[in-house]
C-alpha cells in the first residue's frame, strides 16, 4: 500500500487531522427539514458503523456530523462507533435548529432562519449534542444556520468563546458560504474553520482564498456533487421521495430531482484527467480539492464500506498536479 497523504490543520486551532473527513449526513437515515425530506432515504447502522470503523481503520480520524442528520440519530451512531475508541477521533458536530427526535423533525428557533435564536438556545444545543455523542467535549462546533444574521451570529460567537474556555470545545466554525459573514464571525483566534461547499464546478473561490488568508480550514461539504461526480449517474437517474437529492433545487448539480445534463457534460470533459494514474472518478474529484489548496479538507459522505474504501484510496494518490489543475481548467474554460 502507498503512503498517505500527510495530515492537514484545522487552522488556527492547530488540531491535526487526516486529509479527508467522513461526512456523515447520510448515516443520519430520514429526517425532515421545515417543510420536505432532508435525508438520503433509508440506512443501514450496522453497515454504518462498520463502515466509520473502515474509514479510521484506512487513515481517517475526521468526522463531520450535525445534531440535524436523522434529527439526532447520526450523532448516536458516532456514539457507537466510536465507544472505547474517543482518544483516536476528530468529532465536528454543528447547532443551530431545534431538534424532535421522536418525530424527526427539524425547526428554526423563531419565525426564520435568519433572525433565529440560535445563541439563547446555545447551552442546550451543546449539552444534547454532547450527551448524544458519548462524550465530554466536541472538537470543532459549528453554527449550522447558513443564513443567521451577522448580528445574531455574533452573539454565538460570544458563547462559543465561553464553550473554549470551559473544555466543552475545542474550536469552532460556520457552514456557509457568505464570505462578508465569516469575515465577522471569524475574527477571534478560537475560530479554526469554515464549512464550504466546493467541488470541481461549484464553490465560493474568494471564501477559499479568505480561509488561506486568515488561517482557516476549509472543510468542503458536497466535494462529490451529492454523488454526480462519482460518475454513476445518468440524465435518467431517479430517487427516492425522502432522499433530499429529489428536492435539491438548490445545489446546481440538480434540476427537477435529477442529475443536470450541464453537470454530466462537464464530467466528460474533464474524465480522463480526473481519472489519471488509475484513479477513479471520486478519487480524482477529491484529488482535485486537494489541488486548490492547502487548506482543504473534503469530507465525502458515505452510506457503505465500499464507498469508504473508494473515497480512502484517493488518499494513496494524492493530490492532482499543478498541471493537471491547470488543464482541467481549460478544459472547463474558466
Amino acid at each position: 500500500m502507498k503512503k498517505v497523504m500527510k495530515t492537514r490543520r484545522l487552522g488556527r486551532s492547530g488540531i491535526e487531522v487526516s486529509p479527508m473527513g467522513m461526512g456523515c449526513w447520510a448515516i443520519g437515515g430520514p429526517w425532515n427539514f421545515l417543510e420536505g425530506p432532508a435525508g438520503w432515504s433509508v440506512v443501514d447502522d450496522d453497515e454504518s458503523v462498520r463502515a466509520i470503523h473502515k474509514a479510521m481503520a484506512l487513515g481517517v480520524n475526521f468526522f463531520d456530523t450535525a445534531a440535524n442528520y436523522g434529527a439526532g440519530h447520526s450523532e448516536r451512531i458516532l456514539a457507537k462507533a466510536f465507544k472505547g475508541r474517543r482518544d483516536q477521533v476528530v468529532i465536528a458536530t454543528k447547532f443551530g435548529y431545534h431538534v424532535d427526535e421522536a418525530n424527526k423533525q427539524i425547526t428554526t428557533y423563531g419565525d426564520n432562519e435568519e433572525n433565529s435564536d440560535v445563541a439563547g438556545h446555545l447551552r442546550e444545543d451543546v449539552e444534547t449534542s454532547l450527551k448524544r455523542l458519548d462524550t465530554d467535549y466536541i472538537d470543532l462546533y459549528q453554527l449550522h444556520v447558513w443564513g443567521l444574521v451577522i448580528e445574531r451570529a455574533l452573539e454565538v460567537r460570544d458563547s462559543l468563546e465561553d464553550l473554549v474556555k470551559e473544555g466543552k470545545i475545542r474550536t469552532y466554525g460556520w457552514s456557509t458560504d457568505r464570505t462578508d459573514a465569516v469575515q465577522a464571525f471569524s475574527t477571534s483566534p478560537n475560530c479554526g474553520a469554515v464549512q464550504q461547499q466546493l467541488n470541481i464546478f461549484d464553490g465560493n473561490l474568494e471564501l477559499l482564498a479568505f480561509c488561506e488568508e486568515m488561517n482557516l480550514a476549509s472543510i468542503n461539504r458536497g466535494p462529490l456533487g451529492m454523488g454526480i461526480l462519482t460518475g454513476k449517474f445518468t440524465p435518467d437517474t431517479s430517487f427516492k421521495e425522502d432522499d433530499v437529492r429529489k428536492h435539491a433545487q438548490w445545489f446546481p448539480g440538480f434540476k427537477n430531482g435529477k442529475p443536470s445534463r450541464e453537470w454530466l457534460e462537464a464530467i466528460e470533459a474533464v474524465r480522463e484527467v480526473l481519472t489519471s494514474s488509475g484513479r477513479t472518478l471520486a478519487q480524482g474529484a477529491l484529488a482535485w480539492i486537494w489541488g486548490r489548496s492547502p487548506n482543504t479538507i473534503p469530507i465525502p459522505g458515505f452510506k457503505t464500506v465500499a464507498q469508504v474504501e473508494e473515497n480512502c484510496k484517493a488518499m494513496e494518490f494524492g493530490p492532482l498536479t499543478a498541471d493537471q489543475m491547470q488543464e482541467i481548467d481549460s478544459l472547463l474554460e474558466r
